[in-house]
């Protein structure tokens, strides 16, 4: 059996559906907090339970059985993120789990100058502490958080930004499905798996010419310097751990700690990952 957690999320829905093409249904089942929303899973047969990261009980419940644990890292940062991750690796342990596999980043350390990989590198010291068999999925940045600061841009011709630094862009699809392989031939890594990353690393000025390049306009690259980008994400409504947070991708960016480019994603899934042009153009023609 194997528990896939955030099964009705963006990677781990994706990971879910690249699973049933090579594991019968009935050896698949999916934590998530709103059944509900994963009813046409359970149609197919998958078994579905009801789990939160904030009751462990339900979470105890919803792994049972399971020889391995796909934990899909939660939308959270800070203490609260690694609190959330605390309470699943317990159940985990509680529920005899066989092994976990947890999402983590490219660039997860304690010294990261991003909050989420030094909340990933404090649930890899979780799982370390197990004793149970555990893989750290290392996965790209993803593209799609480049295209959500692209989205301005894709209206005014600017890429309007901090100060960056070159970030291996990699899409959910591909890690989605090298996720399913990894978790259909088992034991494949043990603790944390190389950068699964898209192709190349790119910094803006790159994305520009790649934006200008695909549609056909001119796109130029500004640099907004840091306290000024802070205070445009407040005056649009986020709050101010938002705006810290999306600053920070940028320092880490500059500190180069998105910039490996690694070959284990493509021998994963067989081909090269999709690039970030490729992401682009789907997203634009959107």
């Amino acid at each position: 059996m194997i528990i896939v957690t955030g099964a009705t999320g963006k990677l781990g829905r994706r990971t879910v559906e690249r699973l049933l093409e090579r594991v019968p249904a009935d050896r698949v089942g999916v934590s998530v907090r709103d059944p509900r929303k994963a009813q046409d899973l359970a149609d197919r047969g998958v078994r579905v339970r009801q789990g939160s990261f904030d009751d462990p009980a339900s979470l105890v419940h919803s792994f049972e059985g399971a020889e391995q644990l796909l934990l899909v890292s939660l939308d959270r940062t800070g203490q609260e993120c690694v609190t959330g991750h605390r309470a699943a690796i317990d159940a985990a342990v509680k529920a005899g789990v066989g092994r976990i596999l947890y999402t983590s980043q490219m660039g997860a350390a304690h010294d990261s100058r991003f909050q989420a990989c030094r909340d990933h590198a404090q649930t890899e010291d979780l799982l370390r502490a197990t004793g149970l068999p555990w893989t750290a999925l290392r996965n790209g940045f993803y593209a799609s958080s480049a295209l959500q600061f692209l989205e301005s841009a894709r209206h005014t011709g600017d890429i309007a930004l901090p100060a960056d630094g070159p970030v291996a862009w990699t899409g959910h699809d591909d890690l989605a499905e090298a996720t399913a392989v990894i978790l259909a031939e088992e034991h494949r890594y043990e603790g944390p798996t190389p950068p699964l990353t898209g192709p190349a690393a790119l910094d803006f000025d790159t994305v520009a010419e790649i934006a200008s390049q695909t549609t056909g306009r001119p796109f130029t690259r500004t640099v907004v310097p840091d306290d000024a980008f802070r205070e445009q994400v407040l005056a649009h409504g986020a709050p101010a751990p938002i705006a810290d947070l999306m600053l920070s991708i940028f320092a880490a960016a500059r500190n180069g700690e998105f910039t490996a480019v690694d070959s284990t994603l493509a021998e994963l899934i067989g081909r090269e990952p999709a690039a970030f042009r490729t992401q682009l153009e789907h997203a634009w023609a959107e």
